[in-house]
């Protein structure tokens, strides 16, 4: 804590108990007598005003109550980063040499352990963790470079640095630089950005989360990071996108999740070349679209797109996955927590339901998508739509199709699968939902193709059943009970297509098998 305060304290930084903020004012504020700090405080729950006091505006704030007026010895500006470095480093290893360990009975000093002090001194540190350690600015010139000079990755989130020069003052001393930690700071912009590029030519990774930033405001920082690959926004005041030309070309992950993103702007980000990982979970986000291109064709936007993000948003219609599926190279998507999910009684049909609509997907929700799940999925998917498929001008012979418009809109996949597993049947198109209830029963008939012998067998059994307790049945019934079973089976909608089933953990309705199905039951 400080009794005295330097000329240039507005605009540095502060903490008290616990609490950081930015110095706005120095001065008297009357009637009472001395000096005051008045502080913005990052967290505004911690201000009482918004820099006004008796009707005498001395600073102004972000929010309301984000200001109050603090005295100056209860105000802590900050360590420099080698005091903070030795406070936090050398106390470690302190500890660790004159720790008394007890052996047996006795009580020994763990003195002369070389390793330890050689992969503790600062000088071979790759890897500098100084978050929350009040560090405001670089200390005596040159001293980073001579005691840490390997560092390639350096957290400073939570600290009291004021500035992207202060920043570029411990950074510019690190010449192997490669990832650095800035969260939970409150950073003004430089001026002249393009002249510290040098500064952060090696940086590839930068976390920049909680920083009270604009999208205008990272766009201005960018011509700093000419090779950054991956840059971490997440709750910031990013709102509206503005299109990043000549900047940021570079980077392969981008999270913007916690702001309350402007949906209409998202597309201003979608020309970024390298772009392979974006998080948009929780920005607010219900439409995403791309009007370059019509359903079943693929989009010029997000052209390296792998992995999307949309989890905790308000993406309530499947049109919205029918987008995705016009992205190029998209593989993997986590949109849990989304109101579409809850369209579907079962969380497991809407899993299914995103498997069908999304031809490229190998991993939802954090779960790999096998390929018999993806069979399942899809097969489903005909039988679920089948009859709307028929009303909207479906038909068995290809040349007769005259699907509407709303239809191919609403299930651009579905031509394309059932070319790929056949057309349903016209007789008995019922819609259907994957994974039905548990205690339905269906009467299915085992026939055994390669043993003209044997007269099928008609049975009833629930969905849920699972493929090795059917095998059990099995073997009871046929009177086989070493044998091992291969299962495959067929239904009047898929006319001489065979579906195989060959998983024993899941369940006939994992399989769409149906009332009235026959199960092919060969073995070796």
């Amino acid at each position: 804590m400080t009794q005295e305060v330097s000329e240039d304290a507005v605009g540095r930084r502060v903490c008290c108990d616990g609490e950081r903020g930015t110095v706005r004012y120095v001065g008297t504020v009357p009637p009472t007598a001395g000096l005051w700090l008045g502080v913005e405080w990052d967290n505004a729950d911690r201000g009482k005003h918004d820099g006004s006091h008796d009707g005498v505006r001395y600073f102004t704030c972000r929010h309301p109550t984000g200001g109050s007026f603090v005295r100056p010895k209860k105000a802590s500006f900050g360590v420099d980063y080698l005091t903070a470095l030795k406070q936090r480093y050398e106390v470690e290893l302190q500890e660790v040499i004159g720790e008394e360990v007890k052996i047996s009975t006795r009580t020994v000093m763990m003195v002369g352990f070389e390793g330890v002090k050689q992969k503790q001194r600062l000088e071979n540190l790759t890897e500098i963790g100084l978050r929350r350690c009040e560090v405001c600015g670089p200390g005596p010139e040159n001293e980073i470079r001579n005691t840490t000079p390997l560092a390639q990755s350096l957290d400073l989130s939570g600290n009291l640095l004021s500035s992207w020069e202060v920043v570029a003052a411990i950074a510019e001393q690190l010449n192997s630089l490669e990832i650095l930690q800035l969260s939970h700071n409150r950073l003004s912009v430089s001026s002249k950005p393009s002249s510290l590029s040098p500064v952060f030519s090696c940086l590839r990774v930068l976390s920049l989360n909680s920083c009270a930033l604009t999208w205008s405001q990272v766009l201005h920082c960018a011509a700093m990071w000419q090779k950054l690959e991956e840059l971490y926004l997440a709750d910031n005041d990013v709102t509206e996108l503005l299109r990043p030309d000549h900047v940021l070309q570079t980077l392969r992950v981008v999270d913007l999740s916690k702001n309350q993103i402007v949906q209409e702007t998202l597309l201003e980000i979608s020309h970024l070349p390298r772009l392979e990982n974006l998080n948009l979970s929780c920005t607010g986000l219900s439409v995403i679209q791309f009007t370059d291109v019509s359903a079943g064709n693929k989009t010029s936007s997000f052209p390296a797109l792998k992995a999307l993000f949309l989890d905790d948003n308000n993406i309530s219609e499947w049109i919205v996955v029918n987008e995705l599926e016009k992205l190029q190279c998209l593989v993997q998507l986590s949109c849990r927590r989304n109101p579409i999910i809850q369209k579907e009684k079962n969380p497991e049909t809407s899993r299914q339901i995103f498997i069908a609509r999304l031809s490229q997907l190998d991993l939802l929700d954090m779960r790999q998508i096998h390929a018999d799940e993806r069979r399942g999925a899809e097969i489903d998917y005909c039988k679920m739509f089948a009859s709307a498929w028929l009303q909207a001008g479906g038909h068995s012979e290809p040349e007769k199709n005259q699907l509407s418009w709303e239809f191919i809109t609403q299930h651009p996949r579905y031509l394309q699968l059932i070319h790929k597993y056949g057309v349903p049947n016209k007789d008995d198109v019922r819609e259907e939902k994957p994974f039905a209830l548990k205690n339905e029963l269906l009467t299915v008939t085992f026939v055994c193709p390669e043993d003209a012998d044997r007269k099928p067998i008609e049975k009833k059994l629930p969905g849920s059943m699972i493929v090795q307790k059917v095998k059990g049945l099995l073997h009871r019934l046929l009177k086989l009970p070493g044998a091992e079973f291969r299962l495959a089976y067929t239904c009047s909608k898929m006319a001489g297509r065979e579906i195989e089933i060959d998983n024993d953990l899941k369940p006939l309705d994992f399989y769409s098998v149906e009332d009235g199905d026959n199960i092919l039951v060969r073995w070796s």
